[in-house]
C-alpha cells in the first residue's frame, strides 16, 4: 500500500486524473471501475479538463460503477447513474454503450447482481479502480459485517450511511434503505486500486485501515490484501496515522 499525501482536495485530484490519464494512454481499451460521491469529484473534474485539453481519451473505454441505490429511478437527481453522467460520462467522449451502472430494479436483485458480475467478467476486469471510504471505513456500500462478501450483492444500509447521505436527499426518510454494490473479492480483483480520502473526519477509519490487519469490521482494512493499491490522502485524512 502506498500512500501519498496532499495539500488539499484540488491537488489529489489533479494527481489521480493524471495517474487516470496515464492509464489510458498504456491501454486505451482499458476498463474503469469508476465511485460516486464528493471524494471523486476533483478527479472527474480533473479528467474532463485533461480531455478537452487532448490529453484523456475515453472512446475505447468501458466502466462499471461501483455501487447504486435500490429502487431509484435512472433519472432521479440523487441516482448515481445520474451522478456520473453529470459529472464525466456527458462530458467526455465516452461511448453509452461502454458505460455500466448497476441497476437493481428487477424483482430477482439477485439475478440483477450476477449479471453485473459476470458483465465484469466478460470485459477483463477492471484495470483501475478508483474508491473513496467511508467514515466507518466502508468501501462501496459494503458495510463493517463478520465476512467479507465476495460478489456484487445487495446490502442493507446501516444507520451510519443512511445519515451520511441525508444531506443529498430532503431527509433522511427518503434515502434508500438497500444498495446493489460490487463485493470486496469483485474489488480486490480490480488490477490497481486508487482510494482517495480527504478532510478529518475520514481520519480514524483511514487509520483502522492503514494500521490494521484485514478485518471485515473495517471493509477497507481488505486492501491489505491486493498487490497494487494507492492511497492519496490530505492532511486531515492523515491526521493520526
Amino acid at each position: 500500500m502506498q500512500i501519498h499525501i496532499f495539500k488539499d482536495a484540488a491537488q489529489i485530484g489533479e494527481a489521480a486524473a493524471q495517474l487516470f490519464a496515464a492509464k489510458l494512454l498504456q491501454k486505451p481499451d482499458c476498463v474503469l471501475g469508476l465511485a460516486t460521491g464528493s471524494t471523486p469529484l476533483p478527479t472527474y473534474d480533473a479528467l474532463v479538463a485533461l480531455h478537452r485539453r487532448g490529453l484523456a481519451d475515453f472512446s475505447r473505454v468501458r466502466s462499471f460503477n461501483l455501487d447504486e441505490y435500490v429502487g431509484i429511478d435512472r433519472a432521479h437527481e440523487q441516482s448515481y447513474y445520474r451522478f456520473m453522467y453529470d459529472n464525466l460520462f456527458s462530458l467526455v467522449n465516452i461511448k453509452p454503450e461502454n458505460v455500466q451502472v448497476p441497476h437493481p430494479v428487477s424483482e430477482d436483485l439477485g439475478a440483477d447482481c450476477d449479471a453485473y458480475e459476470a458483465a465484469i467478467d466478460a470485459a477483463g476486469g477492471i484495470d483501475l479502480q478508483i474508491l473513496g471510504i467511508g467514515n466507518n471505513g466502508h468501501i462501496a456500500f459494503n458495510e463493517p459485517c463478520e465476512v467479507f462478501p465476495l460478489r456484487t450483492h445487495i446490502v442493507h444500509l446501516t444507520e451510519s450511511t443512511i445519515l451520511a447521505n441525508q444531506r443529498f436527499f430532503n431527509s433522511a426518510d427518503e434515502v434508500p434503505r438497500q444498495a446493489m454494490t460490487m463485493g470486496i473479492g469483485t474489488i480486490l480483483r480490480a488490477r490497481e486500486i486508487l482510494l482517495i480520502a480527504t478532510g478529518a473526519g475520514k481520519a480514524a477509519a483511514v487509520a483502522a485501515m492503514v494500521n490494521g490487519n484485514a478485518d471485515p469490521r473495517c471493509p477497507a482494512s481488505a486492501l491489505h490484501l491486493h498487490s497494487h493499491v494507492t492511497v492519496f490522502l490530505d492532511a486531515g485524512a492523515a491526521l493520526i496515522l
